[in-house]
């Protein structure tokens, strides 16, 4: 009898900012980049924590993925959480909007 071992994750948990902590200028260039108001965009559309890394349509490799996705964490405007082998992303938009106002409607409006 072969005895199976169960898959762990060995990477660490995310660390998440809360949008009190994040001065203006660090939100403003986290939405400027125009992946990452994509990136908002998509996670704005769908129900949270139904969103993986993986599940997005964005014209960049994994790696590249990965960091817009730490900024986006690091700017308050994310949330991640593992289930599995899978990180799944929450949008912030409660919490963010209460500490800028208005700032992710303007980025949410269709161009």
């Amino acid at each position: 009898m072969v005895e199976r071992k169960e898959r762990t994750s060995h990477r660490t948990a995310p660390e998440h900012t809360h949008p009190d902590d994040v001065p203006i200028l660090t939100a403003l260039a986290a939405l400027a980049d125009p992946v990452r108001a994509s990136l908002v965009r998509e996670m704005a559309k769908s129900p949270a924590w139904t969103r993986s890394c993986g599940s997005f349509d964005v014209p960049v490799g994994k790696a590249a993925l990965s960091h817009h996705l730490v900024v986006l964490r690091g700017a308050g405007l994310l949330e991640q959480r593992d289930e599995g082998p899978k990180r799944f992303n929450r949008l912030r938009r409660e919490e963010f909007d209460a500490r800028f106002p208005g700032l992710l409607a303007l980025v949410l409006r269709e161009e």
